[in-house]
């Protein structure tokens, strides 16, 4: 069943987008997230207490940035500055890209489809790891986070919208490849399908329920199914 699912999404799929962090990256193997949240944490502890408690107990870098707006603009801007700048170091040491993932997009680009990137980490961040690897001949956008506004990052459509637009295509027609339920929701939002990738033990359960088409478990499943000729997505009768 899963696989004629994934065949049956793919089939109806003209845009690939994939989200980065997960899917694609390991952002923070080198640099752990914990570390990255609480150097955060201690920018936006100088600016303000009124992101209270919860800013310096998480190990999230994102939530730090989602928090940022109760101590104003200038705090918004500073934490994705630093942000940017600790993602930027961090995908130099995050090793390898996650396995199937070069194949991956290097099979959706070859089988005719629009290729995209569609992140909550930034744009440069993602931009430097796809060079660094040789990847950025397989995609033809890259969208990350829109600059001090965490408000329009997954689950928000925003990203997903401006991926379509860029690609030139209608977002029921783009499928997006995430690994967080902020990823499928975002993708339900914007009227396009979403593949689970459940990369750790439990996933499958989160993601199905925030309605995910369908879920698998390692990306060179999904290379696999962009490899399939046409021929295969529509068996003679």
């Amino acid at each position: 069943m899963v696989a004629e699912n994934l065949t049956a999404t793919i089939a109806a799929t003209s845009g690939v987008l994939f989200d980065f962090d997960g899917p694609v990256c390991d952002v923070f193997a080198g640099h752990p997230a914990p570390d990255v949240a609480r150097e955060l944490a201690a920018i936006l502890a100088k600016i303000g207490t009124t992101t209270g408690e919860r800013v310096l107990e998480t190990d999230d870098p994102m939530e730090v940035l989602r928090l940022a707006p109760r101590a104003g603009e200038d705090a918004v801007r500073r934490i994705d500055e630093a942000l940017t700048a600790a993602e930027v170091s961090a995908v130099k040491a995050a090793g390898i890209p996650v396995p199937g993932a070069m194949e991956s997009l290097r099979a959706a680009q070859g089988s005719g489809r629009r290729v995209a990137i569609v992140s909550n980490n930034s744009a440069a961040c993602v931009r430097e790891f796809l060079v660094l690897h040789e990847l950025d001949q397989f995609v033809n956008q890259v969208i990350g986070r829109y600059p001090n506004r965490p408000d329009l990052m997954k689950p928000s459509p925003f990203p997903l919208g401006r991926a379509a637009k860029k690609l030139g295509l209608r977002a029921s027609t783009c499928t997006l490849i995430g690994d967080s339920t902020t990823d499928i929701e975002a993708a339900a939002r914007a009227g396009s399908m979403a593949i689970g990738f459940a990369n750790k033990p439990g996933k499958e359960v989160s993601l199905t329920k925030a309605g995910a088409t369908v879920i698998v478990t390692t990306m060179v499943t999904v290379a696999k199914a962009l490899l399939m000729p046409p021929s295969a997505y529509c068996p003679s009768r």
